[in-house]
């Protein structure tokens, strides 16, 4: 493989490597300026620069902004004094105790922020009901607790970064400015501090953005002063818009003009150490002439690129209006509704048509509604049938259940075909008004006595007036059922 092709190789690495880096942050921050209420980045819809006004609106953010700044710089004050005495005091313990020592600074970094937390709100409550005070008290302040909270691992990130500087630190420098006359005190501020300046800058930085973008520590001790991950944490359970991509775009570039602007100020110093070795500007920057401010400082000429920009989005913004391009879009977007709409009935319909062209083939027309047509009727010429197709004879015809009118007939008028003689004959369930008949007028042909015979059900009034001697047995029970032995009171 030839050097050409290791070079394109890499290069199209580096494209992958960047773009996988930093794609997610561009998208989000082209979502910040399309007029779409939810961010996205396609369809394009509109440009506009509402989404920053309806941030700056939002009090929850506002206030989520304030409160991280403060506990960001409590944790840095915190944090950069815990690290660098932790550091120095590695470079000066006995040689044999500094792995144990070095393990123990370390191990906040390896315990889970959720652990942190819970434990940072358990120890602090517990001491403050021990000293006896309330729940409105310093200890059980929101900042208070989420500053000690995140102090416990970011000064251990603090620590590292300033361990760093300390080994290349020469101790001869102390030892001989303590030979001099100073203190230990003007030795470390005269000193050792001025050597480690650009370390606990680094390391300060380091700790604010641990503090501003923390949450799994923070969300068990914020207490009543929520910072902007709990905010935008609690916003995203409700739906989000387009506002918190503005908020994203800001973040990002804020970042990267400090970058630059750290950038440039070193670069700067460089040439300034280059000129003080009779170096001139050529030297350092390859033969490239710029003006004195930007004469050997990319990083000063893309912060400058960078500040044209800006000034150019924000001019941009106060001048142009999306309304009208805004009402475009609503209104598209209203007629294409209504063409779905439209679609979707026309689809339905063809669906219930298909449905029932697809039932009528495969039944064949059993189930026609023409062949349930409800109300039909009977020819008036057709003879009834009277014939018994029923293989019971005439046990159930209506013509032996005849109604009251047929009372006076005889019942040896009528005959029996059932089958069953005449235990169901209507004229054996006499009424009362036929009690006054004498018992001896009817017969018995129903195989059972005159167990069933109403005149042996008699009622008290009617009982006085029969003689006892009236009344036959003609059952086969002998007086067992005789109404005269359950006469009433």
């Amino acid at each position: 493989m030839n050097l050409s092709a290791i070079r394109v190789s890499v290069w199209i690495y580096l494209a992958i490597f960047f773009a996988y880096l930093l794609g997610p942050l561009v998208i989000m921050s082209v979502t910040a300026f399309n007029s779409s209420a939810f961010p996205r980045a396609t369809p394009w819809e509109c440009l506009t620069f509402d989404w920053f006004g309806e941030l700056f609106r939002d009090e929850r953010i506002l206030n989520g902004i304030k409160n991280s700044f403060i506990i960001g710089a409590g944790t840095v004050v915190l944090s950069v004094a815990m690290g660098l005495a932790a550091a120095l005091m590695l470079t000066q313990i006995w040689p044999k105790l500094r792995a144990t020592y070095y393990t123990v600074i370390i191990a906040p970094i390896l315990i889970p922020g959720v652990v942190l937390g819970i434990s940072t709100l358990v120890f602090w409550d517990r001491i403050n009901r021990f000293l006896g005070l309330g729940p409105d008290s310093f200890l059980s302040n929101g900042i208070f607790l989420t500053v000690i909270g995140q102090s416990t691992f970011i000064a251990s990130y603090c620590m590292l970064v300033l361990v760093a500087r300390l080994q290349r630190y020469d101790i001869g420098q102390t030892e001989a400015a303590l030979d001099l006359g100073a203190t230990h005190a003007q030795a470390f501020r005269k000193v050792l501090l001025p050597f480690m300046r650009p370390a606990i800058a680094s390391a300060a930085v380091l700790a604010f953005l641990a503090s501003f973008e923390n949450y799994n520590t923070t969300t068990f001790t914020f207490g009543q002063y929520p910072t902007l991950t709990i905010e935008l944490a609690q916003k995203v359970r409700y739906g989000i818009n387009p506002s918190i991509s503005a908020l994203a775009f800001i973040i990002v570039v804020l970042t990267v003009f400090f970058a630059l602007l750290n950038e440039s100020i070193i670069r700067r110093r460089e040439l300034a150490f280059a000129a003080r070795q009779n170096k001139s500007v050529g030297e350092v920057t390859g033969g490239v002439k710029l003006p004195r401010f930007l004469s050997g400082n990319p990083a000063a000429i893309v912060l400058v690129i960078f500040c044209i920009g800006a000034i150019t989005v924000v001019g941009t913004a106060s001048a142009y209006s999306p309304d009208a391009c805004i009402q475009r879009v609503t209104e598209e977007k209203r007629l294409e509704a209504e063409q779905r709409i439209q679609e979707l009935r026309e689809q339905r319909e063809e669906e219930r048509r298909q449905r029932e062209e697809e039932r009528q083939r495969k039944f064949e027309g059993v189930f026609d509604p023409d062949e349930l047509t409800p109300g039909t009727e009977a020819p008036e010429d057709a003879a009834p049938n009277t014939g018994d197709n029923s293989g019971f004879g005439n046990v159930f015809d209506p013509g032996n259940l005849q109604g009251e009118e047929e009372e006076s007939t005889a019942p040896g008028e009528e005959t029996d075909s059932s089958g069953f003689g005449n235990v169901f004959d209507p004229g054996n369930l006499q009424s009362e008004e036929d009690n006054s008949a004498a018992p001896d007028e009817e017969s018995d042909t129903s195989g059972f006595g005159n167990v069933f015979d109403p005149t042996n059900l008699q009622g008290g009034s009617e009982d006085e007036s029969t003689a006892p001697e009236a009344d036959s047995n003609n059952s086969g029970f002998g007086n067992v059922f005789n109404p005269d032995n359950l006469q009433s009171e």
